[in-house]
This record gives C-alpha cells, structure tokens and sequence, in this order.
C-alpha cells in the first residue's frame, strides 16, 4: 500500500485500506485527496464540536456478529440538528457506513448502480417503490449540509457540499437511502441496530 506526505505539513501518511481516497492528516487536519500522483490539498476539516458520542474515530464495535473499525467520522446539519456517519470496515474486510442520529443506530451499506432501486417519476413523502421484492415507503425528505470531517474515506467528501436526501422503509423495518447532488446519486440499504446492543473497545483494540 503506498504512503503519502501531507503537502500542508510534510507529515507521512499510511491509508488503513487500499480504497481510501480522502482522509485528514493526523498531524495538522487538512483535508487531503488520495491520488496516484500523490496527496493533494482538498480543504477545510471543518470544526467537531464536542456532543456525547457513542463511540468516535479510531474505536472497535462490535454489534450482534459484526466487528468494526471506524475509521473516518462525517457530522452533518440538516437545520433541526446533525447527525454523524462513520466510515467502518468490518474485521472480515467489506465497508460499511455506521449512522448515528440523536441516538438511532443504522448499518448501512452502499449498493452497486446496478442494484440501484428503479421507479417511475419522483418521489415524495408517503410514496411507496418496490425494491427487493418488498414495499418501500418514503418515510424522510430533507437536505443536509456537510459540516466536518474527521479521518479516511473511501471516497471525496467535501465540508459545505449540500446534498439533498430521502429515507425509505419496508413492513420490516429495513431502510432504503439515496443521497442527491446534481447528476451525483447513492443508494444504501440499511438496518437499524438497537444502541444498547452496540458494544465499543477503546481505540486500536478489537472486541475480545
């Protein structure tokens, strides 16, 4: 895996995993873009005001079966507060995304555009799609602002990017997630977790 010197303040960098394409230097806290050509600068960090957290960058969960490591933190506002994404791998390799909003717990993973869910027309609340042989139900509308970064991702983020957003929900409790951005899309399926059964090692150790 190649390293990188931070073009801010010449601090060598090691990414965690090969699929990282941006991250903030632990030294100084710029922003950097991973490229083959080397780092370049990206930006602000942003400011992470202290809130109570459940776990932070650099711990170890583990949730029913699952271990990970959360290795980036994204907060971001959506006018009636923020809520934080954690950019996770689990022990046994995949990626995923942990949310965190006011307590709720969600396990997300990103979905390949070709399992992108399809519907005709646009969306709106109370709207129901299928995907995955299930009714999905637009449950949440809203637009977000990206307000700080913390750590590595697998892909660029950018501090005051404003995305737009819908959460969708079956019969089961699933959770269907597509974030907007101009012509950019994601889709995510998740699942949500009961917090209580969120269990964090300090940082640098996996659960025992």
């Amino acid at each position: 895996m190649r390293d990188f010197n931070c073009p801010n303040c010449g601090s060598g960098i090691s990414p965690a995993i090969e699929a990282i394409k941006m991250l903030s230097c632990p030294s100084c806290g710029t922003t950097l873009f991973l490229e083959d050509k080397g780092a370049r600068l990206a930006g602000d960090a942003g400011v992470m005001h202290d809130v109570p957290m459940l776990f932070g960058l650099g711990d170890w969960l583990r949730i029913s079966d699952w271990q990970f490591e959360v290795l980036g933190h994204a907060r971001f506002s959506y006018g009636r507060g923020t809520w934080d994404e954690f950019f996770c791998r689990r022990e046994d390799g995949p990626l995923r995304w942990v949310s965190v909003d006011e307590g709720d717990v969600v396990i997300q993973q990103e979905l390949t555009r070709a399992n992108w869910p399809r519907y005709d027309g646009t969306l709106h609340l109370g709207r129901q799609i299928t995907y995955d042989q299930e009714d999905f139900t637009v449950i949440e509308m809203d637009e977000a602002t990206c307000v700080a970064l913390r750590g590595s991702f697998d892909h660029p983020l950018t501090v005051g990017e404003r995305y737009s957003f819908v959460n969708l929900q079956d019969r089961h409790g699933r959770l269907l997630s597509g974030e907007f951005q101009g012509d950019f899309r994601e889709w995510y399926t998740g699942v949500w977790v009961d917090p209580f059964d969120v269990r964090v090692e300090t940082a640098g150790r996996a659960p025992q």
